[in-house]
């Protein structure tokens, strides 16, 4: 942990996560510990060194909580079943991953040797987790409403989006016809992570446009992370084509 000295200047890093989430923590061990992966914890030489696992469950729970009420008070017209079926989008992994990138978690996560050598910083998992973390330490460091208003904040223009998609929305069906159309290609998908038991597994997905990289998705099935690999490359096909 940096000296206090360090903590109150504009180039510590944490200062600079701070502004970019919006809120200064009166209790920046709880910052830090949402950041703390348990690989550095284990390797840790500090006795006091916490890994975020039980931010990570507690934050699980206020973001699902948060979300339900958000969208049963803003689309009173939804029923149970979409309503369920738009919460578990919502906290999927690979919208989770999506946000903690937008935020810029990665460089600030504390990984052991192991997980800095693979990259760990861009895992989903790894990403996924210490969003959650984070909401939790939002939690108990401003209460129950400051996090549910983050959370519906950092939330809102995805749920604007899913809710205008349907749940029906095949993107794996929209990404081909618009290579095909466009492109004149098939878009290759590709399994390029595995991870978890076989009651939970977790599956990364990645899509390949004429060998070039155009997505990722992670979800519990590889039909999961492909629709989310697809949602992925189409808007980055769409955002970079002159004519769109």
């Amino acid at each position: 942990m940096p000296p206090d000295s360090v903590l109150e200047s504009p180039r510590d890093p944490y200062f600079t996560l701070e502004r970019r989430i919006g809120y200064t923590f009166r209790d920046r061990n709880l910052l830090i510990q949402a950041l703390t992966h348990k690989s550095f914890a284990h390797e840790s030489r500090d006795p006091r060194a916490q890994d975020n696992e039980r931010l990570e469950f507690l934050g699980d729970a206020i973001l699902n909580l948060t979300i339900c009420d958000y969208l049963v008070r803003t689309y009173p017209e939804l029923p149970e079943g979409d309503l369920s079926k738009y919460r578990s989008l919502l906290v999927s992994e690979t919208i989770l991953t999506g946000l903690a990138q937008r935020l810029d978690l990665g460089p600030h996560l504390r990984l052991g040797k192991g997980e800095e050598q693979t990259r760990g910083w861009e895992k989903p998992s790894i990403l996924s987790d210490a969003l959650e973390a984070l909401i939790a330490a939002l939690y108990l460091d401003g209460g129950m409403i400051r996090a549910t208003t983050w959370v519906q904040l950092i939330f809102q223009d995805m749920i604007r989006q899913l809710l205008s998609q349907g749940l029906n929305h095949d993107f794996k069906t929209d990404l081909q016809e618009y290579c095909q159309s466009q492109l004149g290609v098939l878009p290759l998908y590709r399994v390029i992570g595995e991870s978890g038991p076989d009651h939970d597994k977790r599956f990364e997905v990645e899509i390949l446009v004429r060998e070039e990289p155009m997505g990722t998705g992670a979800g519990r099935s590889k039909k999961e992370a492909e629709q989310e690999a697809a949602r992925e490359a189409l808007a980055r096909l769409k955002s970079s084509s002159p004519t769109e």
